[in-house]
């Protein structure tokens, strides 16, 4: 059995697929997926279900949901009986997979191999894993899950992750020369991350290595209006060094 955080919460068996349908059900299966393997506390569930309100009924109604997990396990995807992926592990359940059915892992290892390739000069290698590591990505991680504390923090983790290896493909891109390709996916990004400087500079960059320099200029006059009018902040200096290029380029 596979599980899916990157995108949808998802368990696959094969060709069969299972979300559950109750939100708070969801909540607990991304939990035991976020800690696949450690033993999740029912006081970790509690919290991340209910925070500091938690109802009379919390502890039998946590029970249940994880009842539900396993019934759904068996009904939905037709996971052996005596297989039992959740179990009881006082004090609280454990979801009991290998490393590789987590989509998370496959990330991260990719990711990895792509650090390692960019630190030993092989962009290409880089560019070719942080690829693979990004087409894991199926969207907003746990997009359909309502999130408390500890999944939050999950997901703000994952973004990070994900922003890094974005930012690493682009390094190893543009050391390779490929620049025109590399300026639909920057025009891309720094609508999606407005105020990361560091996009918008590889953005004036590209731009002015493929001879748009009027472009490139654009671009920094339009950062520094938005930077000045909505955070009361002059450009970076990443920003000055991009503009400063671009400007010596042209002469």
């Amino acid at each position: 059995m596979d599980f899916k955080a990157l995108g949808p919460i998802r368990a696959v068996n094969d060709r069969l697929a299972y979300t559950p349908s109750a939100p708070k059900v969801k909540q607990v299966l991304a939990l035991l997926v976020m800690r696949a393997n450690q033993i999740v506390s029912l006081e970790s569930i509690l919290d991340e279900l209910w925070g500091d309100a938690l109802p009379r009924t919390a502890v039998t109604t946590a029970q249940t949901y994880i009842y539900q997990l396993r019934k759904d396990f068996i009904e939905e995807l037709g996971v052996d009986p005596q297989e039992r992926a959740i179990v009881t592990a006082p004090p609280g359940y454990l979801l009991h997979t290998p490393e590789e059915s987590l989509d998370t892992h496959h990330f991260a290892r990719l990711a990895d191999r792509a650090q390692t390739c960019y630190a030993a000069h092989d962009a290409a290698g880089a560019v070719r894993w942080a690829e693979e590591a990004l087409a894991l990505w199926r969207g907003t991680p746990l997009a359909d899950v309502p999130c408390g504390r500890a999944l939050r923090d999950y997901v703000s983790n994952l973004d990070e992750r994900r922003v890094s290896v974005r930012k690493l493909r682009i390094q190893a891109a543009m050391a390779l020369g490929r620049y025109g390709e590399l300026i639909t996916d920057l025009r891309s990004l720094v609508m999606e991350y407005p105020y990361d400087e560091w996009f918008h500079a590889q953005l004036m960059l590209a731009l002015g290595k493929a001879g748009r320099r009027g472009e490139a200029l654009h671009v920094y006059h339009k950062v520094r209006r938005l930077l000045r009018d909505e955070l009361g902040l002059d450009p970076s200096h990443d920003l000055q060094r991009a503009q400063e290029e671009v400007l010596r380029s042209a002469s």
